[in-house]
């Protein structure tokens, strides 16, 4: 197979100005689109929106950005596979209805990009509600009250009959052990690829590789590419690498593969409670919070430094698949709504004793109103931010338009 040609990067502004206008490209694809990339803006407006007081919940992580395509099927070490949380850039100690208005907020603008009424929307946030506080409730969740939409159980049984074949495919246009340059990956320079050999010549970095699925720990790993990764539409503009490695120095082959994907840690725009004892260093607080709300990722993740730059690593898996819910029917997007709301609320329990868990039960159950089978915080709010991320969304692609002009 040919690669494409390589495109000429000259230095650090350049490639910025090319990660922004691909940025700028994937947000004006649609309002669904823009609601995923742009986190900051999302709490932005919750806190200039005109909605009620939003209760305090526990102080537990958060995952800061819980829209929809940040939930899919997760493999731990072992490769047992659960739907959970896949990415934790912006997770903090903080209020965990957060989480729900911001998954609320997704799952509405994805029904508007599917043309279902008004009123499923209306009903997919009731559901949304009900998976959430079922799982507080252990005593009432069963295995039909929590049972997976069909669209869930299609990506499921696709995570587990992936094998690395499917990922290098997916991932890398090919199964040869190298990293295609193109549109997805670019050039490193001398420099960086120096960096990045001497980071996995750590043994904390590269036991992270060795460790998976019983490979051979041999205490070194080579690393075979490189590539700087154009990925993701809120990461667009940090540092992100592909790392291509042979884990046990014999005959490469599909089993002693490894693809790394190291990621740099910001600042989370999500608002932490105060008084709360969080990890300083940004990766190691993305690894802190993966570890409570998804076990599964937690384990696989590792904090390190890069270019004088905090970033987080993690091996990426066959299994780990990402939700598409861009086109949604009407009777599946309750069932969505429902699943993906007790996932999260799983995400929350967990880190809940048994009297922390009641006692937000409880709170939870008081904030019902008659005119809506869910709280009037969580409607209002995400009534609110529909309309300024529509407004938004619009002003983008007038700029977006007017740039490509």
């Amino acid at each position: 197979m040919r690669n494409p040609p390589r495109p000429k990067l000259t230095g650090f502004d350049q490639r910025q100005e090319l990660l922004t206008a691909r940025r700028n490209a994937k947000m004006a694809r649609s309002t669904h689109a823009y609601v995923r990339g742009n986190t900051a803006k999302f709490y932005d407006w919750l806190e200039q929106a005109d909605i009620r007081s939003l209760p305090e919940g526990p102080a537990i992580w958060i995952c800061g950005d819980c829209h929809t395509g940040n939930l899919g099927p997760v493999a731990d070490a072992h490769g047992r596979i659960e739907v959970q949380i896949r990415d934790l850039d912006q997770t903090v100690i903080g209020n965990p209805v957060h989480d729900l208005i911001r998954l609320g907020l997704s799952l509405a603008t994805a029904a508007r990009g599917s043309a279902l009424p008004g009123v499923t929307t209306i009903n997919m946030i009731e559901a949304l509600f009900q998976g959430y506080v079922l799982a507080f409730d252990r005593d009432r969740a069963s295995a039909e009250d929590c049972r997976k939409p069909e669209v869930v159980r299609v990506v499921m049984r696709e995570a587990v009959r992936r094998s690395w074949k499917h990922l290098a495919r997916e991932r890398l246009d090919d199964t040869r052990p190298t990293i295609p340059f193109g549109s997805r990956f670019w050039p490193v320079s001398k420099d960086e690829r120096a960096e990045i050999d001497a980071l996995f010549e750590k043994a904390t970095v590269a036991n992270l590789a060795t460790s998976l699925r019983h490979r051979p720990n041999t205490g070194h790993v080579t690393v075979l590419d490189a590539a700087f990764w154009v990925k993701g539409c809120s990461s667009l503009g940090r540092l992100r690498y592909a790392v291509l490695l042979d884990v046990d120095g014999g005959v490469v082959e599909g089993d002693d593969l490894c693809l790394i994907d190291i990621k740099e840690g910001v600042k989370a725009a999500a608002p932490r409670y105060q008084g709360v004892s969080m990890p300083r260093d940004h990766a190691e607080r993305v690894v802190a919070g993966a570890r409570a709300l998804s076990p599964h990722l937690g384990e696989r993740m590792l904090a390190a430094t890069l270019q004088g730059r905090p970033v987080v690593l993690r091996e990426l898996l066959p299994q780990d698949l990402k939700l598409e819910i861009e086109q949604i029917g009407e009777t599946e997007a309750m069932e969505v709504a429902r699943y993906l709301g007790f996932i999260v609320g799983q995400a929350h329990a967990r880190q809940m004793d048994k009297a922390t868990r009641r006692g937000w039960l409880a709170e939870l159950r008081r904030a019902k109103t008659r005119s809506i089978d869910a709280p009037l915080w969580l409607w209002s709010s995400i009534v609110e931010l529909v309309g300024s991320h529509e407004v938004g969304y619009l002003e983008h692609c007038r700029r977006y338009a007017l740039a490509a002009a």
